[in-house]
């Protein structure tokens, strides 16, 4: 019989000698005593340091404020989170009873702290150099996005900033939709601003990240029609 955790490690690109340290970093702590709070610890500085190590090779002028902003952008819960549904991480979740009922295996906040256990289980069991390349393999996406010379605020901030430059009210923000497909949820997020006749709309793996969406849709239109 296939062992269902092949198909995660499929999608890493990194197949465990020590098969137990994946199956610990998805326990979370309300299925049993040896869960992944330990290996999340650890998780979570590691990738500070692999994404700290990117950012200043790829941003060669930022300064210190700069390359903290982008680091805790890539960092955040939110990022991880929408990794971690890339990785469809929900479905291999061992969760309590309690948790599984009240849809933990698709709550933002344990999806990003599994995502931080398994970057330690893979430096555990293959080292740094495996874990830097997986790590960089995993949010290369997000990092690509990140352009030299642009703005370091969110779009949800420099979309309110432009609006209170013109003494405009501030965006209202509405969930159209959720759903949930194969474990990978998408949610859909309405922006409505003042200056424009229709609202504007952005997707994403989580609400926050859908409203980031909208939001630089939305500042994009204001910004050409300006």
């Amino acid at each position: 019989m296939t062992d269902p955790l092949d198909l995660l490690q499929l999608r890493l690109g990194h197949r465990f000698a020590d098969p137990g340290l994946l199956r610990r970093a998805l326990t979370h702590r309300s299925a049993r005593r040896q869960h992944n709070e330990r290996l999340e610890f650890l998780g979570d500085a590691l990738l500070g340091f692999v994404i700290a190590e990117a950012l200043t090779q790829r941003f060669p002028q930022a300064t210190e404020g700069e390359l903290t902003r982008l680091r805790a952008r890539m960092v955040s819960g939110e990022a991880l989170a929408v990794a971690a549904n890339e990785l469809r991480l929900g479905e291999f979740l061992e969760l309590g009873a309690g948790e599984r009922k009240t849809g933990g295996h698709r709550r933002a906040s344990i999806l990003a702290d599994a995502f931080e256990a398994l970057v330690c289980a893979i430096y555990l069991d293959a080292g740094i150099e495996v874990c830097r390349e997986r790590v960089l393999h995993l949010l290369g996406p997000a990092l690509a996005q990140l352009q030299p010379g642009e703005t370091l605020k969110d779009p949800k901030t420099r979309l309110q900033e432009w609006l209170q430059s013109r003494a405009l009210e501030r965006p209202q923000y509405h969930l159209v939709s959720e759903q949930e497909q194969a474990g990978v949820w998408q949610f859909e997020v309405e922006c409505r601003v003042p200056p424009l006749p229709d609202p504007v709309r952005g997707a994403g793996g989580t609400r926050r990240a859908a409203e980031q969406a909208a939001a630089a849709a939305a500042l994009e239109r204001l910004q050409t029609h300006d």
